[in-house]
């Protein structure tokens, strides 16, 4: 029997940018390998990436574990007050306007969980995170632009589909994107 990890968190800085980059890939790499081909993995990634507003906001977080005796990153993610629903700075269609709370939702941004921490509560912490904040600027409700292999967390943290959108990547496969909401 193993003793469950403890994580810590802080917002990320743009020190932070080129292993937040990495850890991104390496989770897009293997996590979504049992929801979706190689080919769609590709395809996913032209929506996916690192939105640095999220870490000039002060709105995105890393979470942190004790590995072998150092501190590593073991997930990312945060949560916007801006229009953007999802994908990182090369993303098609955003709008970085600022979000109303009140009469706009605060968005679940960016979450990945390093492969070697899976199933051991990061996407849990980050969507508390997230959540509580949005909740402490005045936001009412929370969307977010999940992948396929994302929406099985989401559903089980209260998030209901709203709409389900697919896009033809340059690679000619299907990118799903899923609009999913919670009041706060």
């Amino acid at each position: 029997m193993t003793d469950k990890p403890v994580f810590t968190h802080r917002i990320a800085t743009e020190a932070d940018t080129d292993a937040i980059v990495g850890l991104m890939k390496a989770s897009i790499a293997e996590n979504m390998k049992g929801f979706l081909t190689p080919e769609e993995i590709v395809a996913a990634q032209e929506t996916m990436g690192l939105d640095t507003t999220l870490l000039e906001d002060g709105t995105y977080f890393v979470i942190e574990a004790e590995k072998d005796g150092k501190t590593v990153m073991a997930g990312c993610g945060g949560w916007g007050k801006r229009k953007t629903l999802y994908g990182g700075n090369h993303t098609k269609g955003r709008n970085d306007a600022y979000a109303d709370p009140a009469k706009d939702a605060a968005r679940i941004r960016a979450m990945y969980t390093h492969p070697d921490w899976t199933r051991q509560g990061v996407g849990t912490l980050l969507l508390e995170l997230g959540e509580n904040a949005a909740r402490a600027a005045g936001f009412k409700s929370i969307e977010l632009g999940s992948t396929v292999p994302g929406e099985p967390l989401y559903r089980a943290r209260g998030y209901k589909e709203v709409s389900r959108e697919t896009q033809i990547a340059a690679n000619g496969h299907v990118n799903t994107i899923i609009l999913m909401r919670k009041a706060l």
